[in-house]
Formats: structure tokens, sequence, C-alpha cells
């Protein structure tokens, strides 16, 4: 993995320490939520996230011994609930093919945020009791298309539909429910999906969040023509089933939410392209080998696993965190142009989406 890193200590002036007041970035946004990149590696091969003429057998994944550890995850993510995180979710990559997940999970729900993970759901019949015993509360399945023949050929694995729906049901009989289903809608590949997708999860409990296609990282061939308008999905499926807009659940939620008037459930819209959502972002977001991102469209990222490893204390790293985040100043999706969609950004599947 090539990746432009900042070193956060190297150079530049001592950092103040942290006072532990509230912390705020330039835009006065606060921080509430940390994603945490549990691995770069997929068994997937999506074509807008891992396409696989990129990462073909020859590409070079993280070896272990740079990845960071779940004891140094775990240190990292209580220094951060201390700072004001509320919200952790694990990502990847693909989460559950990093050995031994639930124990991570485990020392994680010790801190008392609340704890979610995002998944492709290719394994979750095996693995969702275990993660709900070790303490996860909320997870969220990527399903693209409910047609075979679209699915298998967006994951490009030859992977089935149904062994997904598997792992939904799975995850909901362990007391994950209600199960967040995401849908990346692609103009010409699979948007005719997106009402079968409202329909199959109408009144199950579930939530399904229409996502658009958006221009993270520098290898899916991103145009802007095949970005599906969230208002455009919401048309669509308001035109079989009514729905009316509702309230976020919280500050900074990055869903519109729907419900249907009949009160079979919600939608959500995740509408990053044409509706940005940029002025009430509050994440962070660690990679799997100890680098913070400000932004999912971040162009480099400023390393932690050095400090880590070279045995800076608790307060030094709260220092460093609070001066990254007291200068952060992104707003990607808000000044999005055809100049800056071309410039090279980390690739999701090493930061999570």
């Amino acid at each position: 993995m090539v990746m432009k890193v900042i070193p956060i200590r190297s150079g530049r002036a001592p950092v103040p320490p942290y006072d532990g007041g509230p912390l705020a970035d330039t835009l006065e946004r606060p921080l509430r939520d940390l994603r945490i990149s549990v691995t770069d590696r997929c068994n997937f091969r999506c074509v807008y996230c891992m396409p696989r003429e990129v990462f073909d057998s020859s590409y070079r994944f993280l070896a272990h011994g740079e990845i960071l550890s779940f004891e140094e995850i775990a240190r990292l993510a209580r220094i951060f609930v201390g700072m004001g995180v509320k919200k952790i979710r694990l990502t990847g990559g693909e989460p559950l093919v990093r050995r031994d997940l639930p124990r991570l999970v485990g020392m994680l729900a010790e801190l008392g945020a609340d704890l979610a993970l995002t998944t492709n759901g290719s394994t979750l019949v095996k693995h969702a009791g275990a993660l709900a015993q070790a303490g996860l509360k909320r997870i969220t399945v990527s399903l693209d298309s409910l047609d075979d023949a679209i699915f298998r050929a967006m994951n490009d694995v030859d992977f089935p539909v149904a062994k997904v729906i598997e792992g939904i049901e799975a995850a909901a009989a362990a007391g994950l429910a209600p199960v967040k289903i995401n849908m990346v809608v692609k103009r010409g590949t699979n948007d005719r999906d997106v009402l079968p997708m409202a329909e199959r999860w109408r009144g199950s409990g579930h939530i399904v969040r229409f996502i658009e296609y958006m221009d993270v990282g520098s290898t899916n061939g991103w145009r802007m023509d095949e970005v599906v308008p969230s208002a455009e999905v919401v048309r669509r499926i308001a035109e079989r089933f009514p729905l009316e807009p509702i309230d976020a659940s919280y500050a900074g939620e990055v869903a519109g939410r729907w419900r249907y008037r009949d009160g079979a459930g919600e939608i959500g819209v995740i509408s990053s392209v044409t509706q940005a959502f940029c002025r009430s972002c509050n994440r962070l977001r660690l990679s799997t080998e100890g680098q913070l991102f400000t932004c999912l469209f971040a162009q480099s990222g400023h390393d932690l696993k050095s400090l880590l490893r070279e045995g800076a204390s608790d307060d030094g790293i709260r220092a460093e965190i609070a001066a990254v985040w007291r200068a952060r100043g992104d707003r990607y999706s808000e000044i999005r142009t055809s100049e800056t969609a071309r410039m090279p950004k980390v690739e999701m599947s090493y930061i999570g989406g």
C-alpha cells in the first residue's frame, strides 16, 4: 500500500496538551464518530471499491506486522472515547476476514460507546452469534442488488445473493436487528433494482439505505453520469409506496430518513454527491495501519502508529489527535469539481466507507 503519511511530530512545533474540553474543528464541528478499519483485505472485488484490475493477485496488501494489533486499536479507541467519541464503527476492507474479530469487539464493548460494524455479509452466518455475544450492538450489511446475476457481477467473485440474505437473517436472529442494508446505486448497473430492494425489505423491520455512487479513491473510474441522485431514488419508491420525511436520529446523521406512510418501516438515502452533508460531519477514520484520516476523500493521513510504537504516553497521543481535529477543515463534497474528483485519494477499502 503506497499512501502519503503526514508524521505528526517531526518537523513541527510542540503540540499543546489537550485540556480535556470539547473539541471543535475549524468549521466548529465536534468530534463524535470514529471509523476503525481493521483490515485492508476483502473477499469481494466490488467494481466501485476494489476493482479486480487493480486489486489483483499481484497487489501488495499490508503484512500482519504493519497493521495495528487489537491491543493498539483498543488503546486508541479508549483515548478517543475519552475525547468525546460516542460511536465506533468497525470497517475494512471486509472486517470479518480479520481473524478472531469478536475478541476485539469484546475489548471495545467495554468502552461504553455505541459499537457497530459494516460487512458484506458473506460470512455473517458463521460470525453473527459470536459478534453479538461479544457486545456488538448494530450491524450494516452491503447488498447492491437482489438480482443474482447483477450481484455476482458487481462483487466480481461470483458470490450469490442468497448467502448474504442468510447472513442478514442470522444477524437479526442473534439480536443485531434492525439490520441496516446499504445499496450503492450506480446508473446502468443496478439502479433498476431500487424498487425491488425497497419492496423486499418493507415491513421486515430492517432499514435499506440507498447510497449515491461516489468518487471515493482513484481506481473505480467514477463518472457523474453514473450517479443516481437520492431525490430520484425517493421519487421512484414513493410512486409505488408513498413516503414522508422524518427527522434525523441524531446530530450529524448522514442518511436522510423517509418512512412509509402506511407504517411499513423506513428507508434512508445518503446523498454525498448531490446534497453534501460536510457541514455536520463529525467523523475521524483510523486505517488498519494506524493512519488517521479527517475525511473519506482525504489524500493523506496522520501517523498514530509511530506514536504507539515509540512509547508515547496517552496524554501525548491525545494532544496529537486534538491538534489534528482542531486543524481540520475538510468539506470535499461541498466543493467537488471535475478537477477535485480526479485528484488522487485514499482508497475506500483502506479506510472504510
